[in-house]
C-alpha cells in the first residue's frame, strides 16, 4: 500500500502496531510474527521519510538568508506530485517537457527542459 505525503497527511496511517504477545519459552512462530510486524512498520516508516525528502522544500526552509540560489528537484513529467496537492504557486522544473511555451500544460515524452508551476490543477510551463 503507498500512501502520498502531504502537510495534512504527514504521520496518517502510522499507528505504533500491536505487537504479538510473547510467552515464557521461545516459540519460533511468535519471533517470526513480531518480526514480521515490525518490519512492515519500519519500512512504512521508511517510505514516508522518502516521500518527505523527495519534496521541494520552500523557500524560506532552503534558504532562510536568501544567499544562495536554490537546486530544485529535477522531475520526469510522469513523476510529478499531484499540481492539485502540491497547491497554487509551487515551482518546479522538469526535463523531459514536449513543448515550451509559456503558460502551457506540461506533458512529458519531450527533451526540453523547462521550469514549471503549478495553478492548483495543473502544472504549467514558466
Amino acid at each position: 500500500m503507498t500512501n502520498t505525503v502531504t502537510a495534512s497527511t504527514k504521520t496518517a496511517g502510522l499507528a505504533v502496531p500491536r505487537l504479538p504477545q510473547f510467552s515464557e519459552e521461545y516459540n519460533a512462530q511468535t519471533q517470526e510474527m513480531y518480526s514480521n510486524v515490525l518490519r512492515l512498520y519500519f519500512n512504512q516508516i521508511n517510505n514516508t521519510v522518502n516521500q518527505l525528502s523527495a519534496t521541494t522544500l520552500s523557500a524560506s526552509q532552503a534558504n532562510q538568508n536568501n544567499t544562495n540560489p536554490q537546486n530544485p528537484y529535477i522531475y520526469k513529467v510522469g513523476d510529478l506530485p499531484s499540481a492539485a496537492i502540491s497547491g497554487v504557486g509551487v515551482r518546479s522544473f522538469v526535463s523531459d517537457a514536449t513543448a515550451t511555451t509559456f503558460a502551457s500544460i506540461v506533458s512529458g515524452g519531450g527533451t526540453n527542459p523547462v521550469p514549471i508551476y503549478s495553478d492548483g490543477t495543473n502544472w504549467r510551463i514558466g
